[in-house]
C-alpha cells in the first residue's frame, strides 16, 4: 500500500506534499529534523498529518502527488488549511 500525504507545519505556515510505504515512519522522519537538507528540517515545528490518500501501486501515487503539486492541486490544498 502506497500513500499521497500532505502535512502541514501551523508554526511556519508550511505544508509539503510527498508519498511512501509506510506513512507512520515518513511523519517520524519529518518530525526529527536529523536531516538538515531535507525540507521540512528546515522550519521548526510539528508537521501534522492533514490528508492522506491511499493507492495500491506505486505508480498511481506519484502520478497523484504529482497532481497535487501542480497549481490546480495546490488551490485544493489551501481549502484543507486550518486559518
Amino acid at each position: 500500500m502506497y500513500f499521497v500525504y500532505i502535512i502541514y507545519n501551523e508554526e511556519a505556515d508550511k505544508f509539503y506534499i510527498g508519498q511512501t510505504d509506510d506513512l507512520e515512519q515518513r511523519i517520524i522522519y519529518h518530525n526529527t529534523h536529523e536531516f538538515n537538507n531535507s525540507y521540512t528540517s528546515r522550519f521548526a515545528g510539528h508537521w501534522n498529518v492533514i490528508y492522506k490518500e491511499s493507492y495500491s501501486d506505486r505508480t498511481s501515487s506519484l502520478k497523484r502527488e504529482k497532481q497535487l503539486k501542480s497549481f490546480q492541486g495546490r488551490q485544493f490544498i489551501k481549502k484543507l488549511l486550518p486559518r
